[in-house]
């Protein structure tokens, strides 16, 4: 007898506190990280990482009129996967996006729009729409920031991939990095500064200017293209960034090759990745005895004089600069982390950090 599986099937059991039953039929796609031995280039740091892919048939079984039996699809995504990230999604919620499509209004038809999204993943034949560019306050109140809202289909179709990479990508990432991590937090990342500073009397506190929006695009794939052998993977990342800016008028532009939507699921993961090669690997070759705090593109470097800490201010520029990125001057200083034992005398004596 034929098994059948639907999300309908996985969602009741799910609400009725159950772990659903794999069907015997359901084949699902693993990999595994290994890490080679040789230095390789990205942005001229880091080693490489190489995935194994297993590659086998997918079988399925489909409901009301789809068709039924084995199908064999070029992507190795399962409706499991995409199942998994449409829960992530739901429950980080978020607003609707060009479409106007709520959470609920997507899971009035879900088990349909999971399949369809499913079938147009895993056959290559999936395109994101255009993300709606909205502007929110910032902390201060008088300036804003611009965030990018996918539609809840593509936010399910980001989660994806962003749930098949980030492993391998997490096993690359400093120690240093806290911002949109698993099991990292801003709360750490203010612990370990203020541990830092008891050490080190100086502080460079940075902030990159409009890093989300100018980040070069062709320094990132270069990136992911160092660690992500699956070309279908590679095609998606590539059509999220490619996507059209649209707004609540109609008006629609492009990236022209900079930045990625402040504000889609996969974006914290491609900034952290970009910002691994652009400065945490770089920082942590060039000055082995300091050290440095990261919160996604929040920085504070630890030195142990104002000599040291004005000459490495310059060489953050200049590698910067290399990775077509700029330091917003007016949020970039250099602050004497006073205490009562620490004497000497500096304009500038305390900073905010995630403020």
């Amino acid at each position: 007898m034929e098994q059948r599986k639907s999300y309908k099937n996985v969602k009741g059991k799910a609400q009725a506190g159950e772990t659903p039953v794999r069907p015997k039929t359901e084949v699902l796609y693993e990999f595994g990280l290994s890490h080679s031995s040789d230095e390789a280039s990205v942005m001229e740091v880091e080693r490489r990482a190489e995935v194994t892919q297993l590659r086998l048939p997918l079988t399925t079984s489909r409901k009301r009129g789809r068709g039924s039996g084995a199908e064999t699809k070029s992507i190795p995504i399962a409706k499991k996967m995409v199942w998994e990230a449409y829960k992530r999604v739901r429950r980080n919620k978020g607003a609707a996006g060009i479409d106007n499509e709520t959470i609920a209004m997507y899971e009035e038809r879900l088990e349909d729009n999971l399949y369809v999204l499913w079938n147009r993943m895993s056959s290559g034949s999936y395109f994101p729409a255009s993300v709606l560019e909205v502007e929110i306050p910032k902390d201060d109140g008088k300036r804003k920031r611009k965030l990018g809202i996918p539609t809840v289909n593509d936010r399910v179709a980001q989660q994806v991939i962003k749930s098949y990479l980030e492993p391998r990508f997490e096993a690359l990432f400093s120690i240093r990095s806290y911002g949109y991590r698993p099991l990292k937090c801003a709360h750490q990342a203010i612990e370990q500064v203020r541990k830092n500073v008891r050490k080190f009397h100086w502080v460079i506190d940075m902030d990159i200017s409009g890093f989300f929006d100018n980040m070069s695009q062709g320094l990132l794939i270069k990136a992911v293209e160092r660690h992500v052998k699956e070309k279908w993977a590679k095609m998606y990342i590539e059509r999220w960034l490619q996507a059209t800016i649209a707004d609540r008028k109609g008006n629609q532009r492009t990236r022209d090759g900079k930045g990625t939507p402040q504000g889609g699921v996969i974006s914290p993961l491609l900034a952290n990745l970009f910002l691994h090669y652009a400065f945490d690997r770089w920082f942590e070759i060039t000055y082995t005895d300091l050290t440095f705090v990261r919160y996604a593109d929040d920085l504070v470097v630890h030195c142990n004089s104002l000599k040291e800490a004005e000459g490495i201010l310059e060489a953050i520029k200049k590698r910067l600069d290399e990775c077509r990125l700029e330091l917003n001057e007016q949020k970039t200083k250099i602050v004497y982390c006073k205490k009562d034992h620490r004497k000497e005398r500096f304009k500038t004596v305390k900073f905010d950090f995630l403020l």
